[in-house]
């Protein structure tokens, strides 16, 4: 046994606590110099399995940054720094901790560009901000490992490259660096190391370490009494407060999970008209509410000053909330790792169970209830999905380098190259590359704004320019909003930021709800709101773009299980999962007027009413793969007739709707289902430049095309878009083999229209057999899909008479 392990475990038998065999094994793999991931389910002690080690192994007489620990969220920063600080004050370390994210004070971020603290808990976003100082190096000299917190998180998005990319870097200086990972919850563990480590990995051969105990969660159901048999979504959950309130009340604290910030604002304020005796006791904590808000509310919930706090994904992650014991989740979170992971905030200590109440929102979602507890007693977790060959993320780095120390081509393309997105990059893309940093590529050469990077005499690529260093520092990162608004107080302070889009829409006296307050709308200056609160209880609800999550490939799967298990009546399935008990009657109706599929059956509903001809297909795949099965199909069905459809979906199936009789039939014989020509037919059946064109956006701002702005002055976000699509066209136009142009369509076919996923979708179908029923009424399984048709239609008709109208077909 090492001396790191006999320390460590020596801490923990000071505390009363026992060290796990993982947290032995991972301080014993990191004392012999080894790196890795360490995977163990939340609240098991995963940040001291690699938080003692760092500590015990580090030189501690050498000054400046020796730990970088990288947080996905800032609400996690907070928790790190106090277990870091409780642990460096318990092995009587002489270490400073230190935080550096959004939020860090202007005098502390000063501080840091000449010393930095032994332990820096940061995210990928700021420790790219540290790597572009001109001293760079020297910041980073005495760094000996780097801890990339909730690996998982980051590993779907574009923060995962920059972290690749930082890493690359901080390795070139660093041969021997420790890197290491944390995990809770993910299906594709070993793509997951392997991208952490790069092409070429740390020696000796990196480890996997895993808990040998697994979490136990509970998954209890607030069922409502009765249900109806023609469900449809957002009609249940909100009518099920007076049996959300009882929980909340025998809690002595409790976190209430929505899947959106606007579902979080309705929930706030309708727990307050049913309760009012909880005002004082109740929080609500999201992304865009003002930061010292959400820091008392964290602080609160610390101390068991808070009751309850209503939430979104801003408290997901590893933040150790002791007092909480009740999670509730709000809605079907559409994937069984984000339900283990808020699951996991109650009993969020080694070998207590995690509790948690699934209230539905619609009768369907009673299914769903059944499916993540299926997944969860069978070990089913989603993959995340890596982002590759994303080259404004690197063309961002690249100037990034150049605003600080500057570099040299070749060095750092072997850098780049030992990053798993960028490992396949040939020379002509590492040229492209150069040519659009210092030129702005061929087809804008002519401006010199798009000259950022010059070369110097030996062949170093730098930033001279002053404006252009500063606006670059503005925008660095890959989290790119709408265009965001200030929410002040006529008279008081800064309540957080709300989208431009949303703002648009309201008149002068309009009242919103925001923060957990009625306010209402005063004047628009600049991008500030001015507010005023008001005692009116009448408001619209702010809604933030991208809110609706897709169901996951895996929930779907056992989803269509649960189903055909609630109709074959299996007794293990119904005492085990009393949701399915429940909603027998809109089982028995749907048998009644089609079938109930089966998981070896795919279901195609046909039927004519007042507004044309209904065609419902079940797939249970997802809104995202839906809405390309939707158009693909439609294009495919349009082959044998010159037919116009209108397409609705949700997370089950969806619907093609037509003036006129649809050959469904003749689509069948012919295969509707093959996956021949699959990418030819998806482009000729959705419009993938307009879609290409609105993911530019994005891309040309992380790639610094267009500038967003000053602080408190940015660019509006049309104006954005408009600067955009100019470059976007001029590419289409003049350099169609433009990397980013190029970038904007395959995130299209791989992200929105998740191509690969429909390829399997298609190819399961083609083993299942089809039923094709022919009914009188709407099913149960069809209605909710004509609702949510229903609420994109403008009329004067109350969405809900025009629901109980269609109740009575």
């Amino acid at each position: 046994m090492s001396t790191v392990v006999q320390k460590a475990e020596a801490w923990f038998q000071s505390l009363g606590w026992s060290a796990f065999p993982f947290q032995k094994e991972a301080w014993e793999a990191y004392a012999k110099g080894r790196s890795g991931l360490v995977n163990a389910p939340t609240g098991s002690g995963k940040t001291y399995s690699l938080l003692l080690p760092a500590l015990l192994s580090a030189n501690s007489k050498k000054k400046g940054v020796k730990l970088i620990w990288i947080t996905p969220i800032r609400a996690l920063s907070k928790e790190i720094e106090q277990a870091s600080k409780r642990a460096v004050e318990g092995l009587s370390l002489d270490w400073e901790v230190g935080v550096r994210t959004g939020d860090t004070s202007q005098k502390e971020k000063q501080k840091q560009r000449t010393a930095l603290p032994d332990i820096l808990i940061t995210t990928p976003e700021s420790l790219h901000l540290l790597l572009s100082q001109k001293k760079a190096a020297h910041l980073f000299r005495n760094l000996e490992s780097m801890v990339v917190d909730e690996w998982h998180e980051l590993l779907g998005s574009k923060r995962a490259v920059q972290v690749e990319l930082g890493l690359s870097k901080l390795k070139s200086w660093h041969p021997k660096l420790r890197v290491w990972g944390i995990s809770a919850t993910i299906g594709n563990m070993g793509d997951a190391m392997d991208i952490l480590m790069g092409t070429n990995p740390p020696k000796p051969k990196p480890v996997v370490i895993k808990a040998n105990h697994e979490k136990q969660i509970e998954v209890v159901s607030i069922l409502p009494d009765t249900i109806d048999e023609l469900p449809w979504a957002g009609h249940l959950g909100i009518r099920l407060l007076e049996k959300v309130i009882p929980t909340i009340k025998k809690s002595k604290s409790c976190l209430i999970f929505t899947n959106t910030r606007s579902q979080a604002e309705i929930w706030y304020q309708r727990i307050l008209d049913v309760a009012p005796e909880l005002a004082g006791w109740i929080g609500m904590h999201h992304g865009s509410i003002d930061k010292k808000l959400r820091h008392w509310v964290e602080d609160s919930l610390h101390t068991g000053d808070l009751k309850a706090v209503v939430c979104t994904s801003s408290l997901d992650l590893g933040v150790d909330f002791r007092p909480v014991e009740t999670i509730i989740q709000i809605g079907s979170p559409k994937g069984v790792a984000r339900f283990i992971q808020r699951a996991g905030r109650s009993g969020h200590q080694p070998g207590a169970v995690s509790k948690i109440y699934f209230v539905p929102t619609h009768s369907l979602e009673l299914i769903e209830a059944a499916a993540l507890r299926g997944a969860i007693q069978e070990k089913i977790i989603e993959e995340r999905v890596p982002y590759l060959r994303s080259f404004d993320v690197l063309l961002q780095w690249l100037v990034t380098l150049a605003v600080g120390e500057g570099f040299y081509p070749d060095e750092t393309l072997e850098q780049v190259r030992s990053t798993v997105s960028f490992g396949s990059i040939s020379d002509r893309d590492w040229l492209w590359c150069l040519n659009f940093i210092t030129h702005g590529g061929e087809p804008l050469e002519g401006y010199d704004e798009f000259h950022k990077v010059e070369i110097e005499p030996d062949g170093k690529y730098v930033v001279n320019s002053k404006k252009v260093s500063f606006r670059h520092r503005l925008s660095m990162g890959t989290i790119v909003s709408d265009g965001l608004l200030q929410v002040r107080l006529v008279r008081g302070g800064f309540l957080g930021t709300i989208e431009e889009y949303f703002i648009s829409r309201l008149k002068i006296g309009d009242v919103f709800w925001f923060a957990g307050q009625n306010l209402e709308l005063i004047e628009i200056k600049g991008m500030t709101v001015k507010v005023a609160r008001t005692k009116s209880k009448a408001g619209v609800v702010p809604s933030w773009q991208g809110g609706r999550m897709p169901l996951s490939a895996q929930l779907g799967a056992m989803l269509r299980v649960k189903l055909g298990e609630a109709f074959i009546h299996k007794t293990t399935t119904l005492e085990n999962d009393p949701e399915l008990q429940l909603i027998q009657p809109l089982i028995e109706l749907q048998a009644e007027r089609s079938i109930v599929p089966s998981e070896k059956e795919l279901l195609i509903e046909y039927f004519q009413s007042e507004e044309g001809y209904h065609l419902f297909f079940y797939p249970f795949e997802g809104r995202l793969v839906h809405e390309g099965m939707a158009a693909l199909f439609a294009y495919r069905l349009g082959l044998f007739a010159p037919l116009t459809f209108s397409i609705a979906m949700n997370d089950y199936g969806f619907e093609l709707l037509c003036d006129q009789p649809i050959p469904i039939q003749d689509a069948l014989d012919s295969d509707i289902f093959t996956t021949t020509d699959l990418r030819e037919d998806i482009q000729a059946s959705v419009n993938e430049t307009e879609m290409a064109r609105r993911r530019f956006r994005d891309i040309s701002h992380i790639a610094g095309l267009v500038f967003g702005g000053f602080p408190g002055k940015p660019v509006k976000i049309r104006h954005l878009q408009a600067n955009a699509q100019l470059f976007f066209n001029v590419f289409l136009e003049d350099e169609p083999d433009n990397l980013l142009l190029l970038q904007a369509f395959e995130e299209v076919h791989t992200f929105q229209l998740e191509e690969a996923r429909l390829r399997s979708a298609l190819e399961r179908i083609e083993t299942q057999n089809i039923k094709l029923k022919y009914i009188d009424k709407p099913t149960p399984l069809s209605f909710p899909i004509m609702v949510d048709r229903l609420r994109e239609k403008v009329s004067s008709e109350r969405l809900e008479d025009q629901v109980r109208r269609m109740q009575e077909w």
